[in-house]
């Protein structure tokens, strides 16, 4: 302790590599003037400062200067509760709970009680010293705040978790600006400048063809949402067929929007890392690559290749690094996964970035994937986080699901249309005629083969397993009626699936006759245009995204495209949610065929299936995060299924080994390392590696390798290896 002055001092942090000390009382007050900006709302910032101020009370323990000073064990020396007593005893609750969790996680209920219930009682003999080290080294004043009221219990636990994130964030941010003051700078970035990407979208417009009936449309469709865009922050709905704009027309909205409410950022939420790279792509030719953040798993910000002016893009991609941790950047465009796992979790490294969703637009594209297993606590948790927040969130699809309040499910109350009559454009655009293949009766591969075969033109053809679309592709790639076949599954790694996709573009564009046999990754966000789609049967969304695989661009005159729906002899199905929404879709279709067509036919279904066949809070979420179990819910709450394991693919290429080879020496894998291996890897059941166990190994990392075969058209197989695979 410095002793210079008669006041000793504490410290929070021990020197950086200029030899200076991180007075405890500095840190205190830097990271409750970081936490106090966070706050949405003036009736926020008294609670947001002193939870700063408090949270890291329990250093000033002799114990926990005496390990700073002379060296320890990390986390040796246990604080948190300190604060979190003293926040307990003076009823901030929501305080005491944030802070007790911000190095360990925010914990269930029970636990916090337990932690905090000695301080409350006055078990700590040696409590009222350090309380008073603390009032004497910050000044701090016990006054009375105005409690902040909530509707309803929810509302508060959601508060609780964006009080936890601007903690967590403020914490870190003070340290690093102690132990790395160029790193810290390189945080200070952009902000929204809405006026100027306004006037760049526009340009944007102007350059888009103006003839054709397609063209007034989308025109229309544009006008009608710009109309709409002084509404206070809410819910909203963007319901526009595909091949409309989707992209650029909700972005227009989100940037008027956000003008118009004072909003900080724009959020851009899609299910698939395939239809990010695209999104990205338009929105940095647009307004610079310096505006737009990708986060998901397989990129890496800081490996852009396109560097015209290497120190300035070099600042760029740090500073985007960097903003990957807390989402201060003005757009950013994640995953479905990535958002709200982020948003129920309780990990600190995790929640950091959930408080700068406040204050944005949050577009969610693709919003018939969210899991309906958890469908109601992930409406409940837009629901809190809209009202605590201050957010607005934008629903996007060509399938709009019943997300309303309604009797029997509590969804959410209000969501606007930005269309007025949506129905109008969907008979409008109509561009395919749907037809069932045999009248739904089961048809075997070899009939499927001779339908296909008949139909004289590129098909893409869509199962449900992979099994199925590996099955078909072997019996189809045997004719020879094609330029080429291709295979597309979740079998492939990114890096091979990507490369095939830009291969089928190619032939399309080329006028090349092709088989495409697939698995449904190829739904959403692929934007391939086949004249002939046949498609298992299979839950409703499924079939009408696959459908938009189909005469997307509207050429093929009055005929339209043809989208023919079967049902496979023995068909699987990958579970049995998947199972019984297919059975329902099907006699939906059955019931009236010409509902495919129409606008409002997924609503009605939606709303179906969730009385009949799924439980919408299956692992009862809602009912944790009322009772404040958040440890409980972070581990509840998942959209990835849990059972399959990733496999690297050591064989896939030269890329693919010499990563592996620079990797697997190390003691510990970075981030960027898993990163950069995501491009490599596949996602596996268990019971599949279990079963070729002689061809994975477990590495002391942490992952899964897949010594085995590696099919150059189909992925991993468990086909013998070539002799030229074998690695010596």
């Amino acid at each position: 302790m410095d002793k210079n002055t008669n006041d000793v001092k504490y410290y929070a942090h021990t020197q950086n590599e200029n030899g200076k000390w991180h007075y405890l009382d500095q840190h205190l007050k830097e990271v409750a003037r970081f936490i106090e900006s966070f706050a949405c709302k003036k009736e926020y910032k008294a609670i947001f400062k002193i939870t700063g101020l408090l949270h890291d009370l329990g250093k000033y323990q002799p114990a926990f200067q005496n390990y700073l000073l002379n060296g320890g064990q990390k986390g040796s020396v246990p604080h948190a509760s300190w604060g979190a007593g003293y926040a307990r005893i003076l009823r901030l609750l929501e305080a005491s709970i944030a802070i007790d969790g911000h190095h360990k996680g925010l914990p269930d209920n029970a636990a916090w009680k337990g932690d905090t219930e000695p301080y409350k009682r006055g078990d700590i003999p040696s409590f009222l010293n350090i309380k008073k080290d603390f009032i004497n080294d910050t000044e701090f004043q016990e006054v009375d705040i105005e409690p902040i009221k909530f509707e309803t219990k929810s509302d508060r636990e959601f508060f609780i978790r964006y009080l936890f994130s601007a903690l967590t964030d403020s914490d870190w941010l003070s340290t690093e600006e102690h132990f790395d003051q160029e790193k810290f700078n390189k945080r200070i970035g952009s902000v929204l400048e809405t006026d100027r990407m306004i006037n760049k979208l526009e340009e944007e417009f102007s350059k888009k063809p103006k003839n054709g009936e397609i063209n007034h449309l989308r025109n229309d469709a544009l006008k009608q949402v710009l109309g709409k865009t002084d509404m206070p922050c809410g819910f909203y709905s963007l319901a526009l067929p595909t091949g409309m704009g989707k992209t650029l027309t909700s972005m227009a909205w989100a940037l008027h929007h956000a003008k118009r409410n004072e909003l900080k950022r724009i959020i851009i939420v899609l299910p698939y890392i395939n239809i990010i790279d695209q999104t990205a792509q338009i929105l940095k030719s647009i307004f610079g690559e310096e505006w737009v953040l990708e986060h998901h798993s397989s990129y890496n910000e800081g490996d852009s290749s396109n560097r015209n002016e290497a120190e300035t893009c070099s600042a760029i991609q740090e500073r985007k690094k960097l903003a990957c941790e807390n989402w201060d950047y003005p757009i950013i465009i994640t995953t479905t996964v990535q958002f709200f796992e982020s948003l129920f979790s309780n990990s600190p490294f995790k929640a950091r970035k959930v408080h700068n969703i406040a204050e944005s637009v949050v577009i969610f594209d693709e919003v018939q994937t969210f899991p309906k297993e958890v469908i109601l606590p992930t409406l409940q948790i837009l629901k809190d986080s809209q009202i605590v927040m201050k957010t607005s969130f934008l629903f996007c699809t060509a399938t709009q699901p019943a997300f309303e309040k309604s009797y029997g499910f509590d969804g959410i109350s209000g969501i606007y249309p930005l269309i007025d009559n949506p129905t109008v454009l969907y008979e409008k655009t109509k561009r395919i005629e749907y037809l069932l293949l045999n009248n739904l009766q089961t048809v075997d591969y070899g009939k499927l083969l001779e339908s296909v075969v008949s139909a004289k033109d590129s098909v893409l053809v869509i199962f449900n397993t992979k099994k199925a679309a590996l099955e078909f592709y072997k019996l189809a790639k045997m004719d020879l009626n094609w330029n080429k076949n291709y295979h597309l599954s979740t079998a492939m790694c990114p890096t091979h699936r990507k490369e095939v996709i830009k291969n089928i573009r190619d032939d399309l564009e080329a006028k090349k006759k092709i088989l495409v046999v697939s698995t449904q990754l190829i739904e959403a966000g692929v934007d391939f245009d086949f004249p002939i789609v046949f498609r298992a049967m299979a839950p409703l969304e499924a079939i009408i995204q696959s459908a938009g695989r189909c005469n997307r661009e509207g050429k093929l005159g009055e005929s339209g495209g043809k989208v023919f729906l079967f049902k496979l002899e023995g068909g699987e199905m990958p579970d049995k949610t998947y199972a019984a929404c297919a059975f329902h879709a099907e006699e939906f279709i059955k019931r009236d065929i010409n509902q495919l067509y129409g606008n409002k036919i997924f609503n009605e279904y939606y709303a179906q299936v969730l009385q009949l066949y799924v439980d919408p809070d299956k692992f009862n979420i809602n009912k944790a995060r009322e009772r404040f179990d958040f440890k409980t819910v972070n581990d509840a709450y998942h959209i990835v299924d849990s059972t399959t394991e990733s496999l690297y693919v050591y064989n896939y290429s030269e890329n693919s080994i010499r990563l592996f080879n620079s990797l697997k020496n190390k003691e510990f894998l970075s981030r960027e390392d898993f990163r950069k291996m995501q491009a490599f890897t596949v996602q596996a059941y268990e019971h599949f590696i279990a079963q070729n166990a002689s061809m994975c190994v477990f590495m002391p990392q942490g992952f899964n390798v897949w010594y085995g075969n590696y099919d150059s058209m189909v992925g991993i197989s468990i086909e013998p290896l070539t002799a030229d695979k074998y690695i010596v």
